[in-house]
């Protein structure tokens, strides 16, 4: 009886984990050392992981076996998310830039059914951050771990209206273009021409 509650309580705590967070394998690396008695080979996994409501990470593992490389990523990667604000919840407020290294990005807003435009490494971070439209380049490195780096840089730069005017100390309504007035302006010079 005693073993059966451990494995209830055991079962409980995976369930609370696993729900919250998604994971994406972005690539596995084979290594392989050589010995005296042949090639020892050892295995470097880089995993993705996000809430897909704003929030993302990213790990990597190194192990003798595929699965406990992957298994170490994802707990590097819950340990290092970070908080990104998406416009209504499916873009970027701002187009933004990332570096690392010779790897650089560039993100940019999108309207609604663009979907998202990224390659391979940054396909995965978005789609782990809960971004539904995006368009992005990958410029420099090819190199995944740079690229995702890059990306993350980028991520971390992006500022929503409202913390840009708390900082400021002034409205939200200061800070967005206005988007009403243009127009109207625009009306009123063809009046008088």
């Amino acid at each position: 009886m005693a073993e059966r509650d451990n494995n209830r309580g055991g079962n409980r705590r995976n369930r609370d984990e696993t729900p919250e967070f998604a994971d994406r394998l972005v690539a596995i690396n084979r290594v392989s050392k050589t010995v005296k008695g042949g090639k020892r080979f050892g295995f470097a996994a880089l995993v993705v992981v996000g809430d897909q409501k704003g929030r993302v990470g990213f790990g990597k593992g190194k192990a003798k076996e595929v699965p406990e490389a992957i298994r170490k990523a994802t707990e590097q990667a819950k340990r290092q998310m970070i908080r990104v604000a998406l416009r209504d919840g499916r873009t970027l407020h701002h187009d933004v830039e990332g570096r690392h290294g010779a790897g650089k990005v560039v993100m940019r807003t999108a309207p609604v059914g663009t979907g998202i435009i990224a390659g391979g490494p940054m396909r995965a971070v978005f789609e782990m951050l809960g971004v539904q439209d995006v368009v992005s380049k990958s410029i420099g490195s090819q190199n995944p771990y740079n690229m995702i780096r890059a990306t993350m840089n980028g991520l971390s730069k992006e500022q929503s209206p409202r913390n840009v005017a708390q900082r400021r100390g002034k409205k939200v309504a200061d800070i967005l273009p206005k988007r009403d007035e243009a127009p109207v302006a625009e009306v009123a010079a063809e009046a008088d021409a």
